[in-house]
């Protein structure tokens, strides 16, 4: 029997594959020590995960407004800039795009089942994890520090903390397009530039 994902866990996914995502990206990268992270069964896989609180706490508020926009079918992409603390400028830009897919009339599209879904997720954690094997150097220990940008519809609301931003965007740097995963709800890219 499959079990096909309604819209509120399709969300549910897509929030909880960007907070292992994060965590693997910020371990991966060495922006904070390895001995923040403790490792995680998720998706059949070993995965870090932090154990610092105000880090946990930091990616969960993030986290519960994204899921809010994705519920509403607000937000379109979800973007993690890498920062260089002594310059300001930003080394690595991890894009997540979300394509929503809207529930069409009475064809019914091809179900995706919930082990598809968790395959296709093991596959680009794998990918994400095995960048660091082509991506410069991050150098300088404790020289990193993150922030997280939305990408909203220009009629979601938006709570006070998160201020509008320029794209982070890095001129000239190198993209590397990653695999996608989707659900019923939700189509999820992800791709990464940097300096080169």
């Amino acid at each position: 029997m499959s079990q096909s994902i309604s819209l509120k866990g399709s969300t549910r996914t897509v929030t909880e594959f960007f907070e292992y995502s994060i965590n693997s990206i910020l371990y991966q990268r060495g922006v904070y020590p390895a001995e923040d992270f403790v490792t995680v069964k998720k998706y059949d896989l070993t995965l870090l995960k932090t154990h610092d609180d105000e880090l946990k706490d930091y990616i969960r508020k993030i986290l519960l407004q994204v899921h809010r926009w994705l519920l509403g079918g607000k937000c379109n992409q979800l973007v993690l800039c890498i920062i260089d603390k002594d310059e300001g400028e930003v080394v690595e830009r991890w894009s997540f795009n979300v394509q929503h897919i809207p529930s069409s009339s009475n064809e019914q599209e091809e179900i995706v089942d919930l082990n598809t879904t968790q395959s296709q997720i093991r596959g680009l954690i794998r990918q994400i994890t095995s960048s660091v094997t082509f991506l410069p150097e991050l150098s300088k220990e404790g020289g990193y520090t993150f922030t997280v940008l939305a990408y909203t519809d220009a009629d979601a609301k938006v709570p006070l903390e998160w201020a509008d931003s320029d794209s982070k965007e890095i001129p000239d740097g190198e993209v590397v397009q990653f695999k996608t995963f989707s659900t019923n709800d939700h189509k999820v890219g992800a791709q990464v530039s940097y300096k080169y």
